[in-house]
């Protein structure tokens, strides 16, 4: 499961010219085809940014993985987020993919004043859809 499948309701959500932004831990990986948006047009309109060279970044190519302080995981992804706006200033919404991103996600709501989604949203609206009576 990805963040990634909110994209094609996130993209007729905001106005059709808008950009949304994808924060991943490693925007190599990030290509059309993990994308799955075939649409030219709608494409254009997604701006990556990545986590390279980060706390986050080097901690994951490590084996076993050391553990990553939420407080540099929110670094990385602010200086992203900050890169990105910089770059795109037609940037409407944030989709962070990494599953280590939730934990930012209020901060990085909060700095740029921007709607963020991460895979929690995507779990929360799967649920929702299969809930009777508001009991799972």
């Amino acid at each position: 499961m990805s963040s990634l499948f909110v994209l094609p309701a996130l993209l007729r959500q905001v106005a059709p010219g808008a950009k949304v932004a994808i924060v991943t831990a490693d925007s190599k990986h990030c290509d059309e085809e993990l994308l799955g948006v075939s649409d030219r047009a709608e494409r254009a309109r997604l701006v990556i940014g990545g986590l390279e060279g980060g706390k986050l970044w080097h901690n994951e190519l490590q084996r076993p993985p050391p553990y990553t302080e939420t407080a540099d995981i929110q670094a990385d992804t602010i200086a992203c987020v900050t890169r990105l706006r910089q770059a795109y200033p037609d940037i409407v919404a944030i989709l962070l993919e990494c599953t280590a991103l939730p934990a930012v996600a209020p901060e990085v709501r909060r700095l740029t004043k921007l709607p963020v989604y991460d895979i929690t949203d995507l779990c929360r609206l799967t649920m929702a859809s299969i809930a009777q009576d508001g009991v799972l």
